[in-house]
């Protein structure tokens, strides 16, 4: 483990971002972090995982830990379920494949997504009518401060859409090291109603698919919409789905008809940030080298050389459309560094 001054953060962040960290070291194992921590008790730190849910707007003054500790292990398994504990350096989606290639279901319909296993449950991730609480068991995590190793639970990672204890209460006083998975051997539960699903199912004339199946799915529309972070960088969604109330949303019906909408409850409901976005007239716009992408609104691209500041600025410049013409906040998904 050798500290590195000075170093650049670029093939580290899924914006591909120039951006320089003071210090940097990788981990490849909790002994290794608990090491790290102790001998740096006394520096700012930063933790970096896969560098998916950022955006880097200034060079990062403190040592940067990257947590790359790998490794996938069965915990404990029935005739029917398997619990899966998966390492935090691991890639998220080479551990859904991993899972799909063993007939483990449950994580199928998040395939794709950027990103390692240790910063799923910060942000509650989740695609086409799935999310990580849905299967989550437990994560493991280290004591910043003390070194102490810690579980969570699922009640005490208190999940909300995009939400985790990570991104309040506990920010900056854990580091996550591994993630349990409860997960069917049988009997999976295939959710095909959400977005394309069913429709790219019924063009490959798949009537009872599979695990594998609603993966190959999800793979084959991310990629016609989305953009791979190492041929044009991004970090997926920037924005996250507002959910507003009913009564809200019935003014903003009021003037505009068409818009999009899920029911979230009787009382709230959901809407499309990439159909705002898109209807403002930002969809496929380029100012410099930022951009937002040409066949997904929600995505916010770096077609070389962009600065996170000149990114950051396309952003808000999207917010504050949104908020004068629908009166609907958008939040940003990503963080913000």
């Amino acid at each position: 483990m050798q500290i590195q001054h000075n170093f650049s953060l670029k093939k580290y962040n899924t914006f591909g971002i120039e951006a320089k960290a003071r210090e940097f070291v990788a981990v490849h194992s909790v002994d290794e972090l608990k090491e790290v921590l102790v001998e740096n008790s006394s520096k700012k730190k930063f933790i970096l995982g896969g560098g998916s849910n950022m955006l880097l707007t200034q060079d990062i003054d403190a040592l940067v830990i990257h947590v790359d500790i790998k490794g996938i292990r069965i915990a404990k398994e029935t005739e029917d379920f398997v619990w899966i504990e998966a390492n935090a350096g691991e890639n998220w989606h080479e551990f859904v494949l991993w899972n799909i290639d063993h007939n483990f279901g449950g994580l199928e319909n998040m395939s794709l997504i950027p990103g390692n296993v240790g910063t799923t449950p910060v942000q509650n991730i989740g695609a086409y009518g799935v999310e990580i609480k849905d299967s989550f068991v437990s994560c493991e995590a280290v004591n910043i401060e003390t070194q102490e190793c810690k579980t969570f639970d699922k009640e005490e990672c208190n999940f909300g859409y995009r939400e985790s204890i990570f991104k309040h209460e506990a920010k900056d006083k854990y580091i996550i090291t591994s993630v349990t998975f409860k997960l069917t051997k049988q009997n999976h539960k295939i959710n095909t109603s959400y977005g394309d699903i069913l429709k790219e199912l019924e063009k490959n004339n798949i009537s009872t698919p599979t695990i594998k199946d609603v993966s190959n799915a999800v793979i084959a529309i991310r990629q016609s919409k989305l953009p791979d972070p190492k041929e044009l960088g991004n970090s997926g969604s920037f924005f996250k789905n507002p959910i507003i109330s009913r009564d809200h949303f019935e003014k903003v019906k009021a003037l505009f008809p068409d818009v999009k909408h899920y029911d979230v409850s009787s009382e709230q409901v959901k809407v499309p940030a990439g159909w705002l976005i898109e209807q403002a007239g930002f969809k496929g716009i380029r100012v410099g080298d930022a951009g937002v992408h040409k066949n997904q609104a929600l995505v916010l691209v770096n077609y070389g050389n962009a600065t996170g500041q000149e990114i950051l600025s396309l952003s808000k410049e999207i917010q504050k459309t949104i908020l004068d013409k629908y009166t609907i906040a958008i939040e940003a998904e990503v963080n913000v560094i």
